[in-house]
């Protein structure tokens, strides 16, 4: 699908720019703030750019656009706790919606306001490993081999790791049904019995863990940088930029033979924007994100876009690989949040046990 901001468009942001927030002394300048999270600061450092350059031919006006990341969950608590953000890019729509449950900073219906639920690219995720693959991992039943030492962030705070997480669990249930299509038609017994040894599996995964990291980059930098760790559970994004940065010989990339299908979801905090008048400029930005030009720049930061065109040109760098939504498997991100990564719930119960 492709969005793209026609002359009518243009002719009524350069009407509703007039009453957007200004830095003070500044009477052309406009400021707005995107709060993301952790694996894409690159992307939207260029983006930012690009995005600013088409906002000055179009209105006239100069912009400068602040960005601030970290794990996910950390930054849906900064935004409800008051951090004064225009827009949030962040790693799942649950984390969204807690802005909404939890501070009313945004309406319920957010992620009906753009294409794709708000979702603007998409990701899985995969294995980064050790030159040479040493430890031999190619799917996620090595993850728990004598020895094997996995890194992954913190389902609590990061949201890269909970789409970790439902990866090993989608894969655990797939393993034991013979196929997640099973999940429908199977007895409540089988069901049951592949929901306990999905819970054993994973809860298998993290007794391999030696630390959680906050966020999906402070993992990247413990497994790349620091050294620990046979295997890192990351984005494919975050996967294809340690490996350009790491260069020949440090890394290798492994895609596991089925994976979850990542959605990273953006909105407009309704609040911010009206109080301050940036909601012209805020939902622009977001729509930027579905034009060709932003796809591209989607593209070149190792994200799926979603636009047709733009994907088939860089389809070399995506390997095939069987994805399974959140829908499908855990009844979305509700349901998930709610079940697994809660107060008490089966993460807090699997890593207790795990750490015995």
């Amino acid at each position: 699908m492709r969005l793209q901001l026609g002359p009518i468009l243009a002719a009524a942001l350069i009407v509703a720019v007039a009453a957007c927030s200004r830095e003070p002394g500044d009477s052309s300048r406009l400021q707005i703030l995107n709060v993301s999270y952790d694996p894409t600061r690159e992307l939207y450092q260029e983006f930012n750019k690009e995005f600013t350059t088409y906002w000055k031919a179009t209105t006239g006006q100069d912009l400068t656009i602040r960005q601030s990341h970290a794990g996910s969950g950390s930054q849906a608590r900064a935004v409800i706790d008051g951090l004064d953000a225009d827009v949030v890019t962040l790693a799942l729509a649950y984390d969204i919606d807690a802005i909404h449950l939890n501070s009313g900073r945004l309406q319920a219906t957010w992620q009906s306001r753009l294409p794709h639920q708000s979702a603007p690219y998409t990701s899985t995720i995969v294995f980064v490993v050790r030159d040479g693959n040493p430890k031999n991992i190619l799917d996620w039943d090595d993850l728990v081999g004598p020895g094997v030492e996995v890194i992954t962030p913190n389902p609590k705070t990061s949201g890269g790791a909970r789409w970790n997480y439902l990866a090993a669990w989608g894969y655990a249930l797939e393993r034991e049904l013979g196929g997640l299509d099973r999940l429908y038609s199977a007895s409540a017994e089988e069901v049951e019995s592949a929901e306990q040894a999905a819970a054993q599996f994973v809860g298998e995964i993290y007794r391999h863990v030696p630390v959680l990291d906050r966020g999906a980059r402070a993992s990247t930098n413990t497994f790349v940088q620091r050294g620990i760790g046979d295997v890192l559970l990351a984005w494919e994004n975050e996967a294809l930029l340690a490996l350009e940065e790491a260069g020949e010989g440090a890394i290798d990339i492994v895609t596991p033979s089925v994976s979850i299908l990542a959605e990273p979801t953006v909105a407009v905090v309704d609040t911010v924007v009206d109080r301050k008048g940036t909601r012209a400029v805020a939902e622009a930005y977001l729509r930027h994100l579905y034009t060709p030009e932003g796809q591209d720049i989607v593209a070149r930061h190792h994200f799926r876009p979603r636009d047709a065109e733009v994907a088939a040109r860089y389809a070399d760098r995506y390997p095939s690989v069987r994805l399974f939504t959140i829908d499908d498997v855990f009844g979305g991100w509700r349901e998930a949040q709610s079940r697994h990564f809660a107060e008490g719930g089966v993460f807090d119960r699997i890593y207790s046990e795990s750490a015995r």
